[in-house]
């Protein structure tokens, strides 16, 4: 349910007009035929079933955009990637190269075959699946701790521990622009049209820029507190953020005003994503399970349980198949070792 406007302080309204709440009243008439549909598919397939992926905790997951592959990235300084197989991943290689965790990466936005990785080693590493070889290895300033591709495929951003971020040309893998940020950089993100460029910050605000021209266009206060991520839905309609007080915010893209809340989460929201139809939204903290919501009424369609911390989900580009992962423990003999396993729910229930 969307939580009441009072509720979210006046920080998160600010005043009328672009970039503050949009005065909705959102009292839902009982579910709606999609969340019932899907409802209907989970009860089938609700089985989550986990895949060894690295020795340590893994931080990042994603899907290359035709879904035939899962990326995942690690604190023991190495990507992994598995094919999905009818109801499995199946690991095809391990990428090692970076001295530092892989922090974050992402998928060429059309290209299958090329994923980047950012590290704490001071470089981002660009991969093809198809030789498993690193094809380029760029230096950067600092330790870099997020990163992501244009939805054009030219150019990737990637942003470090002292708030820079670097723009770097993808064909030449030379440095197009720097920018040094006054405020915490948590997650950055192009818009769809490729024409802005997202930053969340620690100050609670989202910061957008005109891309490629870099100039500030608005800055929305959007949560009171630390404003940590930040997704596109596929459709371009919405985007959503996820903040230190809980909260998840839907923003429409066009009118930049927040058109709903998300409230189920106790703790700070980490990571989050939209489903291949823009219909759902998953979202993950410390909370022992990750909410999928229904983007347009805002209502509870099912939760995901895990058994500690979630770091980072990625639902897949084409099915409803959420991948995931979480701070787990090996218990069997070391409680405190890493499990390093990368977890995918909506799977048969008889598979």
């Amino acid at each position: 349910m969307a939580a009441p406007a009072a509720a979210l302080g006046s920080s998160a309204l600010g005043q009328s007009g672009p970039g503050s709440m949009a005065p909705w009243c959102s009292v839902s008439s009982g579910p709606s035929r999609y969340v019932l549909g899907m409802q209907e598919l989970f009860r089938g397939h609700s089985k989550t079933r986990e895949f060894p992926a690295h020795s340590a905790k893994v931080h990042s997951v994603a899907w290359s955009c035709d879904g035939r592959r899962l990326a995942s990235g690690s604190f023991d300084k190495t990507a992994s990637v598995f094919l999905l197989e009818k109801d499995r991943l199946v690991k095809e290689n391990n990428y090692r190269g970076h001295g530092d965790s892989v922090d974050q990466l992402c998928w060429h936005p059309s290209n299958p075959d090329l994923f980047v990785t950012a590290s704490g080693d001071k470089t981002i590493r660009i991969w093809d699946v198809r030789t498993t070889k690193c094809i380029a290895t760029v230096n950067t300033k600092g330790e870099n701790i997020n990163i992501c591709w244009s939805p054009d495929g030219q150019t990737i951003a990637v942003g470090n521990k002292d708030d820079v971020v670097t723009f770097i040309d993808a064909k030449t893998h030379r440095s197009k622009a720097e920018e040094q940020f006054k405020f915490e950089v948590n997650e950055i993100s192009w818009n769809n049209d490729n024409n802005m460029f997202f930053l969340t910050n620690g100050n609670g605000c989202i910061n957008i820029l005109s891309y490629p021209e870099l100039k500030p266009v608005q800055s929305i206060n959007a949560h009171p507190s630390n404003c940590i991520c930040i997704k596109f839905d596929p459709m371009g309609k919405y985007f959503a953020t996820g903040s230190a007080d809980a909260l998840v915010s839907l923003w429409d893209v066009d009118e930049l005003v927040c058109v709903r809340c998300f409230s189920r989460l106790d703790w700070p929201v980490r990571t989050l994503s939209f489903s291949h139809d823009g219909k759902m939204l998953a979202s993950a903290s410390e909370d022992h399970f990750i909410d999928i919501a229904e983007v347009e009424t805002g209502d509870k369609l099912w939760e995901v349980q895990c058994e500690s911390p979630t770091f980072t989900v990625a639902w897949h580009p084409k099915r409803p198949l959420l991948a995931f992962a979480c701070d787990d423990k090996d218990g069997k003999y070391d409680s405190s070792r890493e499990a390093g396993t990368v977890k995918l729910f909506g799977l048969p229930n008889d598979s």
